[in-house]
């Protein structure tokens, strides 16, 4: 898929779902747009313990939106992603099922950043049957690269 499809798609997912910011893209869309966008970054905002204990993207940049344990708020996060991301990238959020992913977009658009999506599932994506994340949905269950933090 074209680098204008995906951006498309992702605009009209964004619409649909009411979000105040670009919009949202599946796993294997983000990773996609990812490798064909010059430009475009991975922020993957779970803990410092998930990218240790459960894997990170490859290249993503990393910065906590809450911390563990306790999963406090980090009140620095606009200032570290300022500090590490350019306002005129396309900016592709991570996290672990996509809520904080989508609460970090809104934080990066209010504070001007203007290319904001949320990859929708997250990195582990929702539980199975048994309450195991990394089997039904996500990056990890759509086979996208990842590795042992």
């Amino acid at each position: 898929m074209s680098v204008e499809k995906l951006l498309t798609t992702a605009r009209e997912r964004g619409a649909q779902l009411g979000l105040p910011y670009g919009g949202a893209l599946l796993p294997a869309e983000a990773w996609q747009l990812r490798q064909a966008l010059p430009g475009s970054v991975i922020v993957d905002v779970r803990s410092a313990a998930e990218w240790q204990f459960v894997g990170v993207v490859p290249e993503a940049v990393r910065v906590e939106l809450r911390t563990f344990p306790g999963m406090v708020p980090n009140a620095q996060f606009v200032p570290q992603l300022e500090a590490q991301v350019s306002k005129d990238a396309t900016v592709l959020f991570l996290c672990r099922s996509g809520a904080r992913s989508d609460e970090a977009a809104r934080l990066a658009a209010a504070a001007g950043y203007r290319e904001v999506y949320n990859v929708l599932e997250g990195f582990e994506g929702d539980r199975d049957g048994e309450q195991h994340r990394g089997q039904v949905n996500g990056w990890k269950a759509a086979g996208l690269p990842w590795i042992q933090g």
